[in-house]
C-alpha cells in the first residue's frame, strides 16, 4: 500500500476530520493546484474510469477559467503528456504519450491505457501549457480467471450542487484502497439558478450558474461547476470511476425521446444531444469515443475475476414514457401493459444473456431507479420500476432462471433503503430472487432526516424492505465469496462543510440466499 493510502485511512479513523484531511492528503502530490498560477490548466483535476484487467481510461479536462465561455481555452489546440507509473512518485515510468485537446471535445482528454497487469493500483498524471497536473491514482480490475479474496465498492450519486457541500465525496477519496466507485447518476442538475427570494424543492446552501441548461455551452459551463468541488476531485483523483447517468444529467424525468417537461421531441433530441456530449466530454469513460448524435452507448459490462461481474445498465434511453402521466401515484390501467419496457428489448436481452454466461460468484446490477415495489397508500413511483412492472417482472423471471447471485444497486429517491426483490412482489412469500441496496444522495435535499413522516408506514406496507434511512451519504460494499457486505456511511449535514462520517446501517446477503440481514 502507498504512504498516501495509509495516512488516509489512518486519518479515516479521525472521524470529522476524514474528508478535510483526505483532500490535503492528495493536495499534497506534485502538480495540484496549490501554488498555481491564473493559467493553470488543470483545475478540473484528473480522473480515471472504466477499470479493465489490463487498462483504464484516464481522463482530465484542460480549463484556465472554468466557467467562462469555452473554460478559457479559445480555439487553440492543445498538446498533452501523459505518464502511468508503479510508483506515486514516478520513480517508475511504465508507459508515457501524447494526446490533444481540441475545442470540439471541450478541451478534454481520454487516454485508453492498455498493458497494464491486473488487480494493482497505478498513478497517473498530464502535462500541459508548461504545467503539471495533479497526480491520479487508479487500479486494474482482477484477471478473468482470478478469485481475489475481497472487492471493495462504492455505490454513489445524486449531487444537487445548489443543496450543500460534497463532503461526503471527501469521505469516498479517504476509502482507501477501493476497486471502483460505480457513480448511479445525477452527477449534475439540469436547473437553473433561483430567483432571490423564490422557494424551491430543496434548501439551497449556494447557487447554479445561469439558467436551465439547454445548449451544448450550458451543459459544459455546469459540469465544470461541478467539477471544480475540491471534494469531488479528490474523490476521482483516488479512485476509478464507473459512470452512468439518470435524468439530471439531460432533463428531469426524461423518457428516451420524450421531454419530462413535454417539449416538442424535435426539440428535446436536441437538447439530449447536448447534454450527451458534455457527459461523454466530462466522464472518465470509454464510450467518450462515440461519435456524437441523438443517442449514446452507455450500458456496459465489467469483470473483477471470477468473483464479481457488474453489468452497468441504461434506465433512460430506451424505456416508455412513464405511465399515468408521471408522478407518485395509484397504478391506471396503463401501468399493466405487458409489453412495458425498461430496458428496452436489446438491453433486457443484452443483460441476461451476459448473466448466463458468466461465471462470476455475484453477478451486480448497477442502474438508477428503483426496482422493489415502494406503496404508500397503494400508490407507486411511475418513474421507478413500479411503473413497469411486466418488465420487471421479465427482468426477475430471468434472474430467477439463470440462478444468479444478483445484487442490484440503485440510486435515485436520495435516501437509503435495502430489500428484498421477489418473483412476485405482492406476495411476501413468493421466491426471492435478489437483494437491492438503494444508495441514499451526496447532497440532494439538504441534510435529510433519521426518519420521515411516512417511515413506520412505508415499512409495514412494505415488508420486503428491511432499511430506509434519510441521511445523506453512500453506500461501501466489501465482496467476497462468501457474502457481500453494505455499509451505509453517512454524514449529519451538508448545508455547511466538514461533517463527519458516520455508518447508519450494515447488512449482509449470502450467496443463495439474496434476502439482506442486518449486522
Amino acid at each position: 500500500m502507498d504512504s498516501i493510502a495509509r495516512d488516509i485511512i489512518d486519518l479515516g479513523r479521525r472521524g470529522a476530520l476524514r474528508g478535510a484531511l483526505a483532500i490535503a492528503a492528495l493536495a499534497a502530490l506534485p502538480g495540484t493546484l496549490r501554488g498555481q498560477g491564473a493559467g493553470y490548466p488543470f483545475r478540473l483535476g484528473v480522473a480515471s474510469g472504466d477499470p479493465w484487467p489490463d487498462g483504464v481510461v484516464l481522463w482530465t479536462r484542460l480549463a484556465t477559467e472554468p466557467l467562462a465561455l469555452g473554460g478559457g481555452m479559445g480555439d487553440v489546440v492543445v498538446a498533452l503528456g501523459w505518464e502511468v507509473a508503479a510508483d506515486e512518485g514516478f520513480a517508475r515510468i511504465l508507459q508515457r504519450g501524447t494526446a490533444r485537446a481540441t475545442v470540439e471535445t471541450g478541451h478534454a482528454v481520454h487516454v485508453v491505457v492498455s498493458g497494464l497487469v491486473p488487480a494493482r493500483p497505478y498513478w497517473y498524471r498530464f502535462t500541459a501549457m508548461g504545467a503539471q497536473s495533479p497526480v491520479g491514482r487508479t487500479r486494474t480490475a482482477p484477471a478473468p480467471g482470478d478469485v481475489p479474496a475481497r472487492l471493495r465498492l462504492v455505490n454513489a450519486g445524486c449531487q444537487m450542487f445548489e443543496h450543500g457541500h460534497f463532503t461526503a465525496w471527501g469521505h469516498v477519496a479517504a476509502e482507501a484502497p477501493l476497486d471502483a466507485v460505480f457513480h448511479y447518476g445525477d452527477y449534475i442538475y439540469e436547473r437553473g439558478a433561483r430567483a432571490p427570494g423564490v422557494r424551491g424543492w430543496g434548501p439551497r446552501v449556494r447557487d447554479h450558474l445561469g439558467g436551465d441548461c439547454l445548449t451544448l455551452a450550458d451543459y459544459r459551463r455546469r459540469h465544470a461547476q461541478y467539477r471544480a468541488e475540491p471534494d469531488l476531485q479528490a474523490a476521482h483523483a483516488a479512485h476509478p470511476f464507473i459512470m452512468t447517468f439518470d435524468d439530471h444529467e439531460v432533463e428531469n424525468n426524461w423518457a428516451a425521446t420524450h421531454s419530462g417537461r413535454r417539449d416538442p421531441e424535435a426539440m428535446f433530441l436536441l437538447r439530449r444531444a447536448a447534454a450527451f456530449q458534455a457527459w461523454r466530454e466530462n466522464m472518465p469513460v470509454r464510450v467518450a469515443f462515440t461519435p456524437p448524435g441523438p443517442g449514446i452507448g452507455m450500458h456496459r459490462r465489467f469483470g473483477f475475476g471470477r468473483l464479481l461481474t457488474l453489468h452497468a445498465l441504461d434506465t433512460r434511453q430506451y424505456r416508455d414514457p412513464q405511465p399515468c402521466n408521471d408522478g407518485f401515484r395509484l397504478p391506471c390501467a396503463e401501468v399493466s401493459r405487458p409489453e412495458a419496457q425498461m430496458l428496452g428489448a436489446t438491453q433486457e436481452a443484452w443483460l441476461l444473456d451476459g448473466v448466463a454466461r458468466a461465471s462470476t460468484t455475484w453477478q451486480v446490477l448497477g442502474q438508477q431507479v428503483m426496482m422493489m415495489r415502494r406503496e404508500r397508500q397503494g400508490a407507486v413511483s411511475m418513474d421507478s420500476w413500479d411503473g413497469y412492472p411486466a418488465a420487471r417482472a421479465r427482468l426477475l423471471a430471468g434472474l430467477h432462471e439463470r440462478r444468479a447471485n444478483t445484487v442490484v444497486l440503485t440510486g435515485d429517491v436520495h435516501a437509503g433503503w435495502a430489500g428484498t426483490l421477489r418473483l412476485d412482489p405482492l406476495d411476501p412469500g413468493s421466491a426471492a430472487v435478489a437483494t437491492e441496496f438503494v444508495g441514499t444522495s451526496i447532497t440532494s435535499e439538504g441534510n435529510g432526516t433519521e426518519t420521515v413522516g411516512n417511515t413506520e408506514a412505508t415499512l409495514a406496507t412494505n415488508p420486503h424492505i428491511a432499511f430506509y434511512n434519510n441521511r445523506r451519504g453512500y453506500t461501501l460494499l466489501e465482496v467476497t465469496a462468501q457474502r457481500v457486505e453494505a455499509a451505509y456511511r453517512a454524514v449529519p449535514f451538508v448545508t455547511t462543510p466538514g461533517a463527519p462520517l458516520e455508518e447508519r446501517g450494515r447488512f449482509v446477503v449470502e450467496p443463495g440466499r439474496p434476502v439482506p440481514r442486518a449486522v
